[in-house]
């Protein structure tokens, strides 16, 4: 880890913030609980002479104060507050958080969790209002269907016979219609972005990943040079496992915790292009493992997920589109 002249550790309120500060030949930190002030706060940035990095954790607010505070210091490290485990050790006030914050950074042991700036963070937003509504046509789509099921109807053909079972199922089918319709205005900004955005465009370009693939990759990538391989790329989208190894024997394997979207995106990914014709290769490649390999059907699926995962990695690297190049797609 870089060593910086001071070591900074913001534990951050709606009412106060502890800020704790540590500097690189210190043993102990001074700590200090004031009233929350962003100016304020900037304004004791400021005066430190020399490198700052400056850590808070995780939360609704982070991203704001990411943005806010990054000009007024060398670094600053957003981490995850589910691997703070010494935080949950002994008595707990905003200073002893504080306090073991700014420890734990100049021992270099927090874990990052990636922040990037306001341009993405507005393409994440678009993302989740997209979710949201999918969701919520879900929701209401299989209420719907458990309503008629319960009134032992499967399909909408004819008229309900008790008035407020019809009354109900006509409020959601108004409510499902425009839900879509809000779906669709997604959609449509969706492809837009397509068309101006050229990492976008070139994810379209590997069969299975269609438009709101290519989007959510994008919200939740920003940057592909953070994955240096394709181990850790793997690991964050969820296709691999770790194996557990104690005394040089196998405890078996565990799964990392991974980005359930990234996943989400190349298993149906994959489902899709088993389902096109042969000209698509990722189709040739399932079948190479299925009738070659003699994989079977769920080992042949999750390996055509990994291979599309890492097509995309390599698209969003290269900045070139996916083409159609058979010999070095072919399973090994």
């Amino acid at each position: 880890m870089e060593k910086y002249d001071h070591y900074v550790a913001v534990d951050w309120s709606k009412n106060n913030m502890a800020i704790a500060r540590m500097t690189k030949h210190s043993e102990d930190c001074r700590v200090v609980d004031v009233p929350t002030d962003l100016d304020d706060l900037k304004a004791y940035l400021d005066k430190l002479r020399g490198s700052v990095v400056l850590t808070l954790e995780e939360s609704t607010p982070a991203q704001w104060l990411y943005t806010e505070l990054s000009g007024s210091v060398s670094k600053v490290l957003v981490c995850d507050p589910r691997r703070n485990r010494l935080l949950n050790e002994g008595p707990k006030t905003d200073k002893i958080d504080a306090r073991k914050l700014v420890n734990l950074l100049r021992a270099g042991l927090l874990r990052e969790v990636y922040h990037s700036g306001e341009e993405f963070i507005k393409l994440r937003k678009l993302v989740r209002g997209y979710t949201a509504i999918t969701k919520n046509g879900v929701r209401l789509k299989n209420q719907r269907a458990a309503l008629l099921l319960s009134a032992g109807r499967i399909t909408r053909d004819i008229e309900l016979k008790d008035r407020h079972e019809e009354l109900v199922v006509r409020e959601f089918d108004f409510l499902i219609t425009n839900n879509d319709k809000s779906r669709d205005v997604y959609v449509k900004e969706f492809r837009r972005l397509r068309s101006r955005n050229k990492v976008i465009g070139d994810l379209t370009t590997i069969p299975g990943i269609d438009v709101k693939g290519a989007v959510k990759l994008m919200a939740i990538v920003v940057d592909p040079h953070r994955f240096k391989d394709t181990g850790k790329w793997l690991s964050y989208c969820g296709l691999i496992r770790h194996e557990k190894i104690s005394g040089g024997r196998s405890y078996g394997s565990r799964k990392p915790k991974y980005s359930r979207t990234a996943k989400s995106i190349f298993k149906t990914a994959a489902i899709s292009c088993i389902g096109m014709d042969r000209k698509n290769p990722l189709k040739r490649y399932y079948e190479d493992l299925m009738h070659k390999k003699n994989y079977a059907d769920f080992n042949a699926r999750h390996a055509l997920s990994r291979r599309i995962a890492i097509l995309a990695l390599g698209v969003m690297k290269t900045g070139k589109p996916f083409e159609d190049r058979w010999p070095e797609i072919k399973a090994r």
